[in-house]
């Protein structure tokens, strides 16, 4: 249910129907929009409250949400929401690149992915301290050391980073560092997960799960958005099919109906969507033209010698050729690509 508040509504007046809500075991989440503000109301709700709240002060109606998504629903907010890390702006209309390697593997290796990335324009920086991998004998991450490696590559570029989120033991050490936290495809229905990192009040980006349906993966955005985290980002990653020819499918359709269903800001992940370095651009170019607000991009100083995922992550001349081609693409949609940020992340 959707509570809309008159224009002239105090702040007391909203406060007591909070309250109200609270009283009877239901949860309201104030949205305050260009042109009206709401309360949305989460919870078992029976029929005659609809009645009960119209008659409070300051409430001009009320309107019955028919998705189960109901936070992170257009019909709740019909304006886009905006993520804001550091000094970037995600969607906000503009074309935002995140990039570093699959994993950070050394000093060294992040230090020069970071510049690499600052200098052909991009935003933000992505790069995991934390591994899920298949074998338990393959590579899974330096831990908290790749995270001090991923700050220290920040206070030299100011780019802000992403890393995931494996556990929720390890929710506190990764909110220490990091400036998005990220949830991965084989933890998008991990729902204590998904609560807690929405607790730590940081942006959270959430992928798609391997097999997740839209409503899916837009009833996992609704856990964070419960706990009154505002700040998630969608992240279209690819889903398994019976095609082997590629690591995943990428979804396009996915894009613009997801926009069309939610408020919240939609990335693309051509990277683990294809899983070859080949098809990067093109699918990344094809994301951007069907609605995404930016990409997700693996870049890895030399990816033939990668640790994980070398097969698809671009060197740093491809990753350049890949910027150069969204610059003309984003103009040419009407999407321009965000300015390089130039002011330092305070964390």
């Amino acid at each position: 249910m959707m509570v809309i508040m008159t224009n002239e509504h105090s702040e007391e007046e909203m406060n007591a129907i909070l309250r109200r809500l609270d009283e009877i075991g239901l949860k309201g989440h104030p949205i305050v929009g260009v042109e009206r503000t709401v309360i949305a109301v989460v919870g078992s709700i029976y029929p005659e409250l609809s009645d009960e709240l119209e008659t409070m002060d300051g409430v001009e109606s009320t309107v019955r949400i028919s998705t189960p998504y109901k936070l992170a629903s257009r019909q709740t907010k019909p304006e886009s929401t905006v993520v804001k890390v550091g000094g970037v702006e995600i969607g906000s209309g503009k074309t935002v690149m995140i990039a570093g390697p699959c994993a950070v593997e050394s000093e060294e290796q992040i230090l020069a992915t970071a510049r690499a990335v600052k200098e052909a324009g991009g935003h933000l920086m992505r790069g995991g301290a934390f591994k899920p991998r298949t074998s338990p004998y393959s590579f899974r991450g330096l831990g908290e050391e790749g995270l001090k490696l991923l700050a220290l590559a920040r206070e030299e570029t100011g780019l802000a980073f992403a890393t995931e989120v494996m556990s929720v033991r390890e929710v506190e050490v990764v909110a220490k560092y990091a400036d998005i936290l990220q949830i991965g495809a084989r933890n998008a229905q991990n729902f204590m997960l998904l609560e807690e990192v929405g607790r730590t009040g940081k942006p959270v980006l959430l992928k798609r799960g391997l097999a997740s349906t839209i409503d899916d993966w837009l009833l996992a955005s609704e856990y964070i958005l419960n706990t009154g985290n505002p700040n998630v980002i969608l992240c279209e990653r690819g889903i398994r099919t019976f095609e082997t020819a590629t690591r995943n499918t990428l979804d396009i359709n996915a894009i613009p109906l997801v926009k069309q269903l939610s408020h919240l800001p939609l990335i693309a992940d051509p990277s683990h969507g294809t899983g070859k370095w080949s098809l990067v651009k093109p699918v990344g170019l094809a994301s951007i033209v069907a609605g995404a607000d930016g990409l997700i991009v693996e870049v890895h100083p030399s990816p033939d010698h990668a640790l994980s995922d070398g097969a698809q992550s671009l060197n740093f001349q491809r990753f350049r050729e890949l910027m150069e081609q969204m610059r003309v693409i984003g103009e040419t949609v009407g999407r321009p690509l965000l300015p390089a940020a130039t002011e330092p992340v305070r964390t």
